[in-house]
């Protein structure tokens, strides 16, 4: 036994399209909500940023300045101490100097973190930081300390400019080329140019012209070629790297070049002399050309430095810059004035978020309010005024659902007043007529005669067949209808009905014909209940028989979906039809295409009704398609098992049964449930929805 529950949505009831659509999130609440919310948020952020940078900025700023200036004069000293001399030996003294002009505690370590130096004055100083605050490698300079003092003559190749190793002059060639830039420099001055005499790291002068012109230079014919000349020591040590870099150019299968005392080279040609008279300016890093053989070749240049430069600087140590107590950045507390200033942005923010949360809230609650009187009215029984609709959000596609909850109420409202009032009607008929012949027989105007029993019979039936349609219908809106499903043959059920009412159709000279199912379109099999089957097909007939003409016909075909997944029960008469504006309430209880109460065509009303209850049970669907003057088509479309979905994939349609009025069945090709017939005179659906066009 299968209790049939009433489902909250007919199958192959398709959703409305403002039930499939999304609303967008630009109009939706949701983002509106989301945006106020982003918009107080991103203010907090803002707010908060603000004035951490305003009240911190400026104090943090200062003191890492500080530190980054004395950090970088640091690393510079033991830089430069590390470029002057092979070993770290004897660098205590300058690290203890360095700390005491700092007030930094400053350490060095090999690489393996060996000490090598210390300045902290404790017996056990603390651990030293697990990252170190520089590499002191006068063959890998840090640029960013370099320049952050002042030192931006590092040249390409990362090596530190004081790092001269075998290009340091002795005294007597330092002596003989001071003597030519002096004298250099006194032919200049008497020219009216203003030069200097500055030395470098490996002890060789150069003349710089204060003003940077050294076009001024070229006619006063006071150039020294003594300042152009490479020193001995200096030809030897240039002709050493010289090996070393062509020797790594010839490993990488490149040509030789020959290099000049400023590092520039050339394709083995005679090395250009240095110029002894240049401009204030610092001095040019060697040049690094765009081609792979310049690029290979200035690479080749500052290995060989780095390989001849390593026995005579130090080795890379770790350096360590903190405070004697360990910290590294010292903190600062908060003045009265930021104080205050966080306080009133917090407050701020605060009033701009309640500002913006209530101007939300109001126009939100707005339209709830009126929602909540309209449902108030509506509880109390008043006639409530549709609810404005102003916004396509979430708030305004609920005014609009309750506009239409509420009329959808008012006519349900209309039609139970319909109903009582009809199922009066209906019950009075019947019991006026027995009421009637019982005091007839009472006053002695009528004799209890079989006819007269006869005709208080047939009251009492019609009283009872209405009775039991009213029962049928109110288990089906419960959805209490007990179904008894069993495997059934369709044809086994047209034929019980068409023998049932073959007696009434020759009374009333109707032919009544069951037509077999096709080889193209085969019934597949089907699991229903008999009884409830053979009572809507029933109704059915009757209705037909009941509205077709003497010589006219009804015609019963079963046959199988083009997929196989339905049983297709189609009743055709050539009766009177169903006009066009009746078609779409066919369904409807208690209508009747006769508007009068006469009952010339006989009928409560109620059998469509029960055919469409049943066939939703069921799970499958009605519908009718009719033209006025030549006849009409009930469908009725029921579930196959499901073994029997696989029967086909793209059989032809089957043979529909048409009638000779022209009216023809419903198309049995097509795999969509519930599609009805489409034929000139419109069709509907079981569920009252029209599916054709007139």
């Amino acid at each position: 036994m299968l209790r049939v529950r009433r489902r909250s949505r007919v199958r192959g009831v398709p959703l409305r399209p403002e039930q499939r659509a999304r609303l967008p999130l630009r109009k939706s609440l949701f983002g509106r909500l989301l945006a106020v919310s982003a918009l107080v948020a991103a203010c907090s952020v803002a707010a908060t940023a603000w004035l951490a940078v305003q009240t911190t900025s400026g104090a943090i700023k200062q003191e890492q300045g500080q530190n980054l200036t004395a950090d970088a004069r640091i690393y510079d000293t033991l830089l430069g101490y590390a470029a002057a001399h092979p070993t770290w030996d004897g660098v205590d003294s300058t690290v203890h100097d360095l700390a005491r002009q700092s007030g930094r505690r400053i350490a060095l370590t090999t690489e393996q973190r060996r000490p090598l130096a210390d300045s902290a004055t404790q017996q056990s100083p603390p651990a030293l930081p697990p990252e170190a605050s520089a590499i002191v490698d006068p063959l890998s300079v840090d640029t960013v300390l370099s320049q952050t003092v002042g030192r931006a003559d590092v040249t390409a190749d990362r090596v530190d400019p004081r790092a001269v190793g075998p290009f340091r002059l002795p005294a007597a060639e330092r002596t003989a080329l001071q003597r030519a830039a002096d004298r250099s420099v006194a032919c200049l001055n008497r020219s009216g140019v203003a030069a200097d005499v500055v030395r470098g790291p490996s002890g060789r002068p150069r003349i710089e012209v204060v003003g940077n012109d050294p076009d001024r230079v070229q006619g006063t014919r006071c150039a020294s070629d003594d300042l152009d000349v490479p020193t001995a020591t200096e030809r030897k040590a240039l002709g050493a790297l010289n090996q070393l870099a062509n020797a790594c150019l010839k490993r990488q299968g490149r040509t030789g070049v020959q290099l000049n005392l400023d590092l520039s080279w050339d394709d083995g040609s005679e090395p250009m002399p240095g110029a002894g008279v240049v401009a204030r300016s610092p001095a040019p890093a060697p040049s690094v050309r765009t081609g792979d053989d310049d690029r290979a070749t200035a690479s080749c240049v500052g290995t060989a430095r780095r390989e001849q430069l390593s026995s005579y600087v130090a080795s890379p140590a770790l350096l360590f810059i903190g405070d004697e107590g360990g910290t590294t950045v010292p903190g600062f507390d908060l003045s009265p004035a930021n104080t205050a200033k966080i306080a009133g942005a917090a407050a701020l923010v605060l009033a701009l978020t309640v500002g913006a949360t209530v101007l939300a809230g109001a126009r939100l609650v707005r339209p709830l309010h009126a929602l909540t009187g309209a449902a108030q009215r509506m509880r109390d029984g008043e006639d409530s005024a549709p609810v404005l609709v102003t916004d396509d959000n979430e708030i305004g596609r609920l005014a609009a659902a309750f506009n239409d909850m509420s009329a959808h109420r008012a006519r349900l409202e209309g039609q139970r007043k319909d109903m009582v009032s009809d199922v009066a009607h209906e019950l009075r008929t019947p019991l006026s007529n027995i009421r009637g012949w019982l005091e007839a027989a009472q006053d002695g105007l009528a004799e209890p005669d079989p006819a007269f029993i006869s005709s208080l019979h047939t009251e009492a039936v019609q009283l009872q067949h209405i009775i039991d349609d009213l029962q049928d219908l109110a288990a089906a809106d419960a959805g209490a209808l007990r179904l008894h499903p069993e495997p059934v043959r369709i044809e086994d059920v047209l034929d019980q009905v068409a023998a049932a009412h073959h007696g009434r159709a020759e009374t009333v000279g109707v032919t009544l014909t069951v037509l077999a199912a096709t080889a193209n379109t085969p019934c597949p099999e089907l699991t229903a209940d008999p009884v409830r089957l053979r009572q809507a097909v029933g109704n059915l007939v009757s209705n037909a028989v009941r509205h077709t003409p003497a010589a006219g016909k009804v015609t019963l075909h079963a046959y199988g979906s083009q997929c196989a997944d339905q049983v297709v029960v189609d009743v055709t008469d050539t009766g009177s039809g169903i006009s066009t504006e009746d078609l779409p309430h066919v369904f409807d209880r208690f209508w009747r295409a006769e508007k009068s109460r006469s009952r010339s065509t006989g009928g409560s009303g109620l059998g469509l009704a029960i055919v469409r209850k049943l066939v939703e049970a069921h799970g499958g669907s009605v519908s009718a398609v009719s033209v006025e003057g030549q006849g009409s088509v009930f469908t009725l479309r029921l579930p196959a098992d499901p073994a029997q979905t696989e029967w086909g994939e793209a059989g032809g349609p089957g043979e529909s049964g048409e009638a000779s009025t022209g009216v023809s069945g419903s198309a049995a090709g097509g795999c969509e449930r519930g599609s009805g017939a489409s034929v000139p005179g419109g069709a509907v659906s079981g569920r009252g929805s029209v599916t054709g066009q007139a």
